[in-house]
């Protein structure tokens, strides 16, 4: 499932969604988890609104587990979407010249 460039841009333009998909990268945290790992600077319900964005961007996987989702971090669709990126906005770049 690919996804707009923009959509892309915009659920990862906030800071505090940044700080959430580092913590999910290769773990499956639940919400209270992820607030924990937040230090406690935002509450469950903001957590829950962050992760539904990514959710809807298609940035994170979820499993339910009884009445608990846990999420991580969705790397292919990271991986794609920075690369349908570099396709639209730096087309010359190479990974051994970098960019000109």
């Amino acid at each position: 499932m690919s996804i707009d460039p923009l959509i892309f841009a915009k659920a990862i333009a906030d800071d505090t969604r940044q700080a959430i998909m580092k913590h999910l990268c290769c773990v499956w945290l639940s919400v209270g988890d992820v607030v924990d790992k937040l230090g406690g600077k935002v509450n469950q319900p903001t957590v829950s609104h962050h992760l539904k964005k990514l959710e809807e961007a298609n940035l994170v996987l979820v499993r339910q587990e009884g009445r608990q989702r846990f999420y991580t971090l969705n790397q292919e669709q990271v991986t794609m979407c920075c690369g349908t990126l570099m396709q639209a906005f730096a087309p010359d770049f190479s990974v051994e010249g970098g960019c000109e």
